[in-house]
This record gives structure tokens, sequence and C-alpha cells, in this order.
């Protein structure tokens, strides 16, 4: 520690009324810390405009050429080609890949981004909608991040990301356009912005077509295959009737299909599906997924060229939007005349 880091950590402590022992301790083990001590000592680096180990200026000098990749849930396949895409334009630029699993768990991502700070890794590329509260008051003190896919509210980071709205609307607007009047959203885990992004689209096309929004018609989810069927489960056991389904995810409209089968209803026959992310087993199958595609390997390279350039000293806070399709398969058909 150079003398002016060691009088910085001491304006520091004074500020927050706490040891010097204290302040080191909030910024290399925060788990050991009491949050409300925490929170003084985050103010006072704020106040003081203290770096970090001088973190900005030594990036370079300890780097070890890692970034890991944050998802939401490993075992999903939609992130495979995504990690193709990071993996490849990191490799060019001499760069490894790690796979982190955040479950769902805003503690998980906080620990990852602990890690970068530690620098066991240069950056991080998060793909989670959860966000450590702490962290979002105090943005100045986070290690490198790009956002890929994700929309987290009051967080000013680099990102890549498709329009989720217009994306969806156009999705719903295919099964208006052929004349479904009640069509079920099976959402994400709303309220998180990627979800509520995507239901948003969903009641826009309704309201463009004149259609009433009802709320009984919208079943909250978190993107798996079995939320998609316990969302039919619901709608069938309450009588609710729809006759076609827009997902917010492929998983989910996969999900939907086989319950759908159990309650010896056929797709698209009987009830339209469209999903949400052309994944590789969508136009395998049965029926072929209608499905909207987003362009997951290029997000992927995207972001890491990002997070490249971040890393050479790069100040950047740029938003990438990318281009979505509507994939028209053997999911949909037009509603019955006289039905």
């Amino acid at each position: 520690m150079t003398k002016e880091q060691a009088t910085n950590i001491r304006e520091v402590a004074a500020l927050a009324g706490v040891s010097t022992a204290t302040v080191s301790r909030a910024l290399q083990r925060p788990d050991q810390v009491r949050p409300e001590t925490r929170q003084k000592v985050m103010e006072a680096i704020k106040q003081a405009n203290f770096v970090p180990n001088s973190q900005a200026r030594n990036l370079r000098l300890q780097s070890n050429h890692t970034v890991i990749l944050l998802v939401r849930d490993i075992s999903n396949p939609f992130y495979l080609e995504i990690y193709k895409g990071v993996e490849e334009t990191a490799s060019e630029a001499g760069y490894k890949v790690l796979m982190g699993d955040a479950r769902n768990s805003e503690e998980r991502v906080a620990n990852h981004i602990e890690m970068v700070r530690q620098k066991h890794a240069d950056g991080l590329i998060l793909m989670t909608g959860h966000f450590p509260a702490d962290l979002l008051e105090n943005q100045e003190l986070l290690p490198p991040l790009v956002i890929a896919s994700e929309s987290i509210p009051g967080l000013h980071l680099p990102t890549v990301k498709v329009d989720n709205r217009v994306a969806s609307l156009e999705a719903v607007k295919h099964l208006l356009d052929r004349g479904h009047g009640n069509i079920a959203h099976l959402a994400g885990p709303l309220p998180e912005a990627l979800a509520s992004e995507r239901l948003d689209g969903y009641r826009q096309a309704l309201a463009d077509a004149g259609v009433e929004y009802r709320d009984e018609l919208v079943i909250r989810g978190d993107y798996s295959i079995e939320s998609g069927r316990d969302a039919v489960q619901r709608l069938l056991q309450q009588n609710i009737a729809f006759s076609a389904i827009f997902a917010a995810s492929d998983q989910m409209a996969i999900g939907a299909i086989s319950e759908l089968r159990k309650h010896d209803l056929s797709v698209p026959r009987d009830v339209s599906v469209i999903g949400f992310d052309d994944m590789i087993f969508a136009n395998a199958y049965d029926p072929p997924l209608t499905t909207v595609r987003q362009p997951r390997r290029e997000m992927g390279q995207r972001a890491m060229s990002l997070m490249i350039e971040i890393l050479s000293g790069r100040s950047t806070a740029e938003t990438i939007e990318l281009n979505t399709d509507l994939v028209v398969r053997g999911s949909v058909a037009p509603f019955p005349p006289g039905r």
C-alpha cells in the first residue's frame, strides 16, 4: 500500500467512524461485515473519492486473462450459443472464459462480482435478472461488468440485448392476424425487467388490435419446461378459455405443448403456440415451433468485444440492440371459422 493509499483509507475510516481494518474487510471480505457498517464504509468511499487498491491503474498489470460468463441457470441450453460467441471473441484476444451458475440467487451474483474484485478473473459478463442492492447503490466500486440479454433497472453498464417489447408485440400480432383473440401469455419471473418487457409487448399488441387485456390469461413462470407445464395446467383447471399461447421462452412453450397433449389437445389444431429464443430443439420438435429468434452467438461476440474495450482501458457505456426475427413454423394455425 502506498503512502497515498494509506492516507485515503484512514480518511475513509474517519468518515465512516470505523477502523481502517474494518474498511479493508468491507472491501475484501464484505460478507464478514454487518450490512449497516458496510453501507457506512461505501458512503465514505464515495465521499472521499477513494479507488480501492488503485484498481483502475493496475488492472492490466494484475490481469489473468480470464472472464466469467454468469448465467441464470447453467442447465438451460439457451446459453450455449452465447457461450460460443463469447469464447470465440475471447480466444482471439487471448482470454479464457469460465461459466458461472447464478441459480437465480442474488448472493451468488455478489460472490462472483467479489471474485472479479479479488482479481480471480478480469471481468464478468452478467446474464441474470438479479443484482445485489448494495452494489446497485455503489456502482462506481464495481469491477469490469457487461450485461448480456438482460435488463437491470438502475444499473448503468455496457449492455447487449434485443428489443423484447417489439419482438413480443410481433409474435402476438402474428396470432391476432390469424384470428386468435383469447391468447394466454406464459410470462417469465415477473416483475423482473426481461419478463416485464415481454409482457409489455403482449399487452401492446392486444391494445393495438382492440382486444381486452385479461389478467387471468397471464401466468407467471421462470422460463423452464416445468413452469410451462404448470401454467397450462392452471389455465385448464380454472376453465379459462384460450386458443393460443405466447410463451416467454422456448422451454416454456415446449412444456406447454407437452401438457396440452396430456389433455388430448393438439397443437396447432386446438391451440396455437409461439415461443421465444429459437433454441436448437425448436425446429426439431413436433410440431416445429414458431418462435422469436435471438442472435445468440452474435450477442456473445458483441458482449465480449465490449468487455475487451473495458479491459483495454477504453471507457464505454454503450448499449447495443440486436435485431430479432419471428420464425414461422408449424405450431400456429388460423383460428377455425365458426369455432
